[in-house]
């Protein structure tokens, strides 16, 4: 599932659009336009599923196209295509919802079969393929291993792989680790994953109630942010850190499961990846101000997480 630092992502990204919007058209409804961020996830996870189908399965193309040769040797009629049948590859075919999402997402669309053939072709190079197909039958280790190897090796450490993925999805950089990691945990238990649902139901509440939240309270949020800037002109702060830090402040106040160390440590961290050099450090202390003086008037109403 998608975990809380990338919810706090497309919270952001939306409000930022949201904020910028200087199309002459209608701006997008905010809950829509999160919900397509999500979206986005969904399709990014199905294509590298999609991707490495069919380099597994390129073995039986060619097989084929060595086999059709005007004069084929010994060696052009025997290639092996034992990755082919591989049964982590077909339980993973077989799911009638991973069927359901290559039928709507239509993941062929962005697929590049040149470079499904060169990794095929690196994979058949390959010492961990050599081993593979010289064992006869078929044990589950053995097959996830090399379906690891491809993902792992020949993919991800793909400089042209990866450049493949980041031209035609630009989450990339943003959902590549999760995506990965909801991958190859796919891997482990076929047909027991929700595509349609990519959140869980209180995650869900909590990206949409983020969203509204920080929209809804803005003009207070920023009452409350603005003296805390001393020497800061607030016209000049960076905008995606007056939204980073109206996210937090409405992390305090409205989501009482939620420690604020938590919060604090979560927009440190996306401050330093999404803004400006010094964005961390400012951020953490405005947060920090704002929580000790929101503990002292009382209007502080955490319960304990575990608890909770």
């Amino acid at each position: 599932m998608i975990s809380r630092r990338n919810i706090r992502v497309k919270v952001m990204q939306t409000l930022y659009t949201m904020a910028t919007w200087n199309n002459e058209s209608k701006p997008p409804e905010p809950q829509k336009l999160l919900q397509q961020h999500f979206d986005q996830v969904r399709s990014l996870f199905v294509y590298l599923i999609y991707f490495l189908t069919e380099v597994t399965r390129y073995a039986e193309t060619y097989s084929h196209h060595r086999a059709s040769k005007h004069l084929p040797t010994a060696e052009d009629l025997n290639v092996n295509v034992k990755i082919a049948g591989n049964e982590v590859l077909w339980k993973m075919l077989e799911d009638p919802a991973l069927k359901e999402q290559f039928s709507k997402e239509k993941p062929q669309q962005y697929i590049n079969d040149e470079l499904v053939k060169k990794i095929y072709l690196e994979l058949a190079e390959s010492q961990e393929y050599k081993n593979y197909i010289a064992k006869g039958a078929r044990t589950n280790p053995d097959e996830k291993k090399i379906i690891e190897f491809i993902l792992n090796d020949l993919m991800l450490a793909n400089e042209v792989f990866v450049s493949h993925i980041e031209d035609s999805f630009f989450n990339w950089d943003d959902d590549g680790e999760m995506i990965v990691q909801l991958l190859v945990g796919y891997m482990q238990k076929p047909g027991t994953y929700n595509f349609k649902q990519m959140l869980s139901q209180d995650k869900d509440e909590f990206a949409k109630g983020l969203l509204k939240t920080v929209l809804e309270k803005d003009e207070y949020l920023q009452g409350l942010i603005i003296p805390k800037l001393k020497n800061w002109d607030p016209e000049r702060i960076a905008l995606l850190d007056m939204i980073l830090m109206k996210m937090g402040v409405s992390e305090f106040l409205y989501f009482e499961t939620i420690p604020p160390k938590v919060t604090i440590n979560e927009y440190i961290d996306l401050a330093k990846d999404y803004s400006t050099q010094q964005s961390g450090q400012f951020v953490n202390g405005i947060l920090d101000n704002i929580h000790k003086e929101l503990v002292q008037q009382g209007k502080m109403h955490k319960v304990d997480y575990k608890k909770a």
